[in-house]
């Protein structure tokens, strides 16, 4: 069985068994994570594509490590300028190894049986908060107008020259 699952901004397929490395995860060595993201799964001829993820499909997977990658660098230079900087990155990576893909066939699906009684009481809680919300809204009185005044502005001509 193959999957895909998307985290941290890219994809990755996947068995079971076997070991990714993937961006920082916030779990600690040990621990298991489960994807809820599975964009697509193969089971021999069958294939389940997800619109965008497949339902009631996760992929579980326990860490094995929390390290650093291999040293980049990054070198700026702008030309005649004499501006050069040199520095190093190293990205934090989770390794990860598959433990399980499950589907929606091979998961149980637990639906909770509602009892009349427990209809009653949602309808009744329905009715007061309907009846409680139909209030009517409070107008208003509308603000007087304010009266306008022109402004006379004086002309070139209208002014005595001294």
């Amino acid at each position: 069985m193959t999957a895909v699952i998307r985290t941290g901004g890219k994809q990755y397929s996947v068995n079971k068994d076997d070991i990714i490395i993937v961006e920082k995860l916030p779990e600690e060595q040990g621990k298991t994570i489960t994807f809820s993201d599975v964009l697509m799964i193969t089971e021999g001829e069958k294939t389940l594509v997800g619109t965008p993820y497949v339902e009631n499909a996760s992929v579980t997977a326990q860490v094995i490590e929390q390290s650093r990658s291999k040293k980049i660098i990054v070198f700026k230079k702008k030309r005649r300028q004499n501006y050069r900087r040199t520095m190093g990155h190293r990205q934090l990576q989770t390794k990860l190894k598959i433990i399980d893909i499950a589907t929606s066939s091979s998961k149980k699906v637990v639906k909770k049986v509602v009892t009349e009684e427990e209809k009653k009481v949602v309808k009744k809680v329905t009715k007061k908060v309907e009846a409680d919300s139909v209030k009517k809204p409070v107008k208003k009185a509308a603000a007087p107008k304010k009266a306008t005044t022109k402004k006379v502005s004086a002309s070139t001509k209208d002014v005595k020259k001294k």
